[in-house]
């Protein structure tokens, strides 16, 4: 009877898996504050996504680890680059039968962990930052990505890499617009997995939201819209689902929410002590998100919850 007069359910075409590519290794290495995530080598990588798609699970999003980073992330559109490669294989392995996402930043590139462009005074350079990643989108488009999804948080974003993908004929590659994306505390075990430190104590409040506002978000989801987003995000989820709730408002277009790195270790280091159920806590936080409004979820659960739903 509760089944039959729930009114929110969660099923795995709602989910999407973050993954973690990383160049130069031969196995997956765990990574220490994720537990159960990894980071792959290209192969473990295939396997995994071959294995979620068994499982039913629509869509993956990609974040590369690369061997060498620089001042402006150029391994980000190098063709070579650990994603590029990565997105090649999985295409060539499976086609269209997987929605294939590649996270489009720097940070991960970067060798001080911004971004972006950095000027003298320490500063990211939003339009400066724009060039690269408009570089980024078409290298990942070119390597068979679905859809691109930036994650800078840099004004104009959305219209720069819209423009430079239909310039190159990429005019079915889609956008997913981490359009409401706050400066969290919760994305600690996030940058261990990609091996990220922001230079000098650095942090990224000048281009993140701020946590205590909401109104903002709002407008900032509307200008990606504006600019040709053909889905949008809220990141983080748990602490943000009345951001969720009102884009769902006023939003028709697909909206995700990403349940990020802090969120997951919290529950997984509580479940591990004893302190809660682990299973029926992941299954709670995301029937949560996806009641505020969200119709896809970024979660490392995403696995664990497609197995228990077969």
């Amino acid at each position: 009877m509760r089944r039959l007069v729930a009114e929110t359910t969660l099923d795995v075409d709602d989910l999407i898996a973050p993954l973690f590519v990383r160049e130069g290794i031969d196995s997956p290495e765990p990574i220490h504050s994720l537990p159960g995530v990894v980071q792959h080598s290209r192969q473990s990588l295939r396997e995994e996504v071959r294995q979620l798609r068994d499982l039913g699970v629509p869509a993956i999003v990609l974040f590369g680890v690369p061997e060498t980073k620089d001042a402006t992330g150029s391994q980000a559109w190098n063709p070579d680059g650990v994603v590029q490669v990565a997105m090649r294989d999985l295409r060539e392995d499976l086609g269209d039968d997987v929605v294939l996402m590649t996270d489009l930043c720097v940070d991960e590139y970067t060798d001080h962990g911004h971004c972006g462009i950095v000027d003298d005074a320490g500063r990211v350079d939003n339009d400066a930052t724009l060039d690269l990643y408009v570089r980024a989108a078409v290298a990942q488009a070119t390597a068979g990505a679905h859809v691109v999804a930036p994650s800078g948080m840099m004004d104009g974003q959305v219209a720069a890499i819209r423009a430079e993908l239909d310039s190159h004929g990429f005019i079915d590659t889609a956008i997913l617009a981490y359009a409401a994306k706050y400066a969290s505390a919760l994305y600690g075990p996030f940058r261990d997995a990609v091996d990220v430190n922001i230079a000098d104590g650095g942090d990224r409040k000048g281009y993140q939201q701020d946590f205590r506002n909401a109104r903002e978000a709002l407008e900032e989801i509307r200008a990606d819209i504006a600019q040709g987003a053909d889905m949008v995000m809220v990141k983080p989820a748990m602490a943000y689902l009345d951001i969720i709730a009102k884009a769902r408002e006023e939003v028709d277009l697909p909206l995700a929410a990403y349940q990020v790195s802090g969120e997951y270790a919290m529950v997984k280091a509580a479940g591990a002590n004893g302190w809660i159920d682990e299973d029926a806590v992941s299954f709670e936080h995301l029937i949560a998100i996806k009641r505020a409004g969200a119709d896809m979820i970024l979660t490392y659960f995403a696995r664990d919850i497609a197995e228990r739903l077969q």
